[in-house]
Parts: structure tokens; sequence; C-alpha cells
């Protein structure tokens, strides 16, 4: 699922997701499916032939290098096509609850950045920002709450400073005001 959600929504992930898995239940499935079936599934994410490959490929490394499970650590699960720190981070996080860092994805780049919290626009520096701010065992859910503020109060258009609840820290609001 993580690899399915660049450049897309949840929603639209969502939508894709019961058929795919239902489809191809596990990593050894995945990685004996014709492509163009999961091009087909996948069509409505964007970007499908790309991450078809990847989920795919990955799938035969799941198969043929880690007895068909998803490596626990940030240096196996980089090598997977398609995923990055973000990805890894996330999926640590959400499927093993290890805090290997901070997933930077737009919205935690545009709030933090708003904020103050860092000066940085490249994602992996603003990961060692937002690290060494807070304790390690906080990360996921200041990921998770960076995320949830850039989207239903922060967001990129027209953000709800007025109605923000820490507008006084917020670099972006006081420069405005």
């Amino acid at each position: 699922m993580t690899i399915l959600s660049a450049q897309t929504t949840d929603v639209i992930i969502n939508s894709v997701k019961d058929r795919l898995f239902e489809s191809y239940p596990n990593p050894r499935s995945m990685s004996e499916a014709d492509i163009c079936n999961i091009e087909e599934i996948i069509r409505s994410t964007g970007f499908y032939r790309i991450k078809s490959k990847n989920i795919k490929k990955t799938s035969e490394m799941l198969v043929g290098e880690f007895d068909g499970k998803v490596p626990n650590n940030m240096e196996n699960l980089v090598r997977l096509p398609g995923v990055g720190r973000k990805t890894a981070n996330i999926v640590l996080n959400h499927a093993y609850g290890i805090n290997a860092g901070i997933a930077v994805d737009t919205h935690v780049k545009r709030v933090s950045f708003r904020l103050g919290m860092t000066e940085n626009s490249d994602p992996e520096r603003i990961e060692k920002d937002l690290t060494s701010l807070f304790p390690k065992e906080n990360w996921g859910r200041i990921n998770y709450l960076l995320i949830s503020h850039g989207r239903m109060v922060c967001n990129a258009k027209k953000p709800a400073c007025k109605e923000c609840c820490i507008n006084e820290y917020c670099r972006y609001y006081n420069q405005k005001a």
C-alpha cells in the first residue's frame, strides 16, 4: 500500500486495495502475477506502470531474499524497489512499532517549515531536523500529528491560521500578522 501511495490520495488507494489483495494475497502470488493484471487493478492510482513494476519486483525480492516477509529494518527496506526513507519509516512504525525516523511527506514538509522546525526543503534533512527536536519514542505520533494538521488545518492553498490552535508558535502565521 505504501508503494501505491506515492503521488495519490488515501481515498484512491483504499479504492483499489481490496481488489489487489484479493487477487494477490501474498508476496508469492504477487511475484507470479502478470504485470498487466496488476496495472489494470491499480491504474487509477496514477503512475501505475512504474508502481506495478515496483510492486512485482518488491514481491520477487520478498520471496527470494526475505522468506516472503517484509524486512523490519531500514537498510533492507530501502533496497526494495519503490521504497525510500519515507515509505520505510511508515512501514517500520505501522507494521513493527519501530521508530526509525519521521516520514517526511508533503504535509510534514509544509507544516514543519511553516512552524519553523526546519529551514530545509530536502526530506532527509527535514527528517534529521525533526528527529533532533523530539524524543525517539514520540516520532510515530509526531509524524501522525504533523500529517493530520497539514491535512485538516495547515493545508497548502488556504491554511486556517486564525482557527489554528498553535498559531501563536507559527512562523508563517506570525509573519503574516
